[in-house]
C-alpha cells in the first residue's frame, strides 16, 4: 500500500521502547581493573552504556545482555551473568 504524498512516520528508537527484558544475560561493571578506555561505551550497539572517570554502567531499562561490552574490554572488567528477574 503507497503511503499519501507528504506524509511520513518517525524512525524506530530503542530509546522510545524499553528493551531490557529481552536479556537473558546483562553486563555487570566491576570497576576493578577499567582503565577508561571507554571502549564499552564505543562498541555499545545500542548505545546506553554511560560514565566517566573509570565508573561506566548500562541502562539496564534498554540493554538487550548482547555481551559485546564484555566481549571487547581489555582488561575484562565487565563480566556477563544471567539475568534474574
Amino acid at each position: 500500500m503507497a503511503r499519501p504524498i507528504g506524509t511520513y512516520s518517525k524512525p524506530g528508537s530503542s530509546k522510545a521502547n524499553k528493551t531490557g527484558s529481552w536479556r537473558t544475560e546483562k553486563p555487570v561493571f566491576l570497576h576493578d581493573k577499567c582503565t577508561d578506555c571507554r571502549i564499552c561505551v564505543i562498541v555499545c550497539p545500542d548505545g546506553i552504556i554511560f560514565g566517566a572517570d573509570k565508573i561506566y554502567d548500562p541502562d539496564y531499562d534498554y540493554c538487550k545482555g548482547c555481551g559485546i561490552c564484555a566481549k571487547e574490554c581489555p582488561v575484562d572488567d565487565i563480566k556477563m551473568v544471567p539475568e534474574v528477574r
